[in-house]
């Protein structure tokens, strides 16, 4: 009986991995903009029903691994040693990433396909921004609780903004270093370059609390 749930858990998963393979396959192929669901579905040998009980909207099967990466970024916090202050954990976050060959953090071929597929679509530019700004709403609370403050802290809005923003610079510059370069290991480096200065700068806006 103990393993009837996760059976069910591993074909749920296989079934949404399934979806979002077809899903990258075609947007890349065609656009996004130029991919139905229906022919999602199609691909995917799944109905459309299914699609959306994995997917809510179309743009989730792009951005996929965005679940994932918000649950990280909390657990980091939630799990960080109570003598580092949140802000240098964070940084350490997207040191270990690299080190631990997350998905979101690679630059390649495929990386590029990514990033080409968003600029040529409003939809996904739009949701990208949305992404954005949920993510910093997330990050000030998840900060705000890790140092014991209320979720509307002034200091930790600013230092989510300004983490959020650090971020969307260092990913821009990476994936531009790549695109002109096809140097993995360059990239990478000006990535966590402009992490750790931005981490700078954060702790100096946010010097005196108990942010930093």
């Amino acid at each position: 009986m103990s393993t009837q749930p996760d059976r069910r858990s591993r074909k749920r998963l296989a079934t949404r991995q399934a979806i979002s393979d077809a899903a990258t396959r075609l947007f890349h192929e065609r656009g996004f903009d130029q991919v139905t669901v229906d022919e999602v579905a199609e691909a995917a040998d799944v109905g459309r029903m299914t699609v959306f009980n994995h997917f809510p909207r179309k743009e989730d099967m792009f951005f996929d691994l965005d679940d994932g990466v918000r649950k990280e970024l909390i657990e980091a916090l939630a799990q960080r040693d109570p003598g580092e202050p949140p802000i240098e954990t964070l940084r350490r976050f997207a040191h270990r990433a690299f080190e631990e060959h997350k998905p979101y953090v690679r630059f390649s071929r495929g990386s590029q396909r990514f990033m080409q597929t968003i600029a040529s679509s409003e939809s996904l530019k739009a949701r990208a921004r949305a992404i954005r700004d949920e993510v910093a709403q997330l990050l000030a609370a998840a900060l705000s609780e890790s140092v014991g403050r209320s979720s509307d802290d002034p200091e930790a809005q600013l230092s989510a903004a300004l983490l959020v923003t650090t971020w969307g610079v260092a990913f821009a510059q990476a994936h531009g270093v790549y695109r002109k370069h096809r140097n993995a290991a360059e990239a990478q480096g000006v990535f966590l370059a402009l992490i750790d200065k931005g981490t700078i700068g954060i702790k100096a806006a946010l010097e005196g609390t108990s942010y930093v």
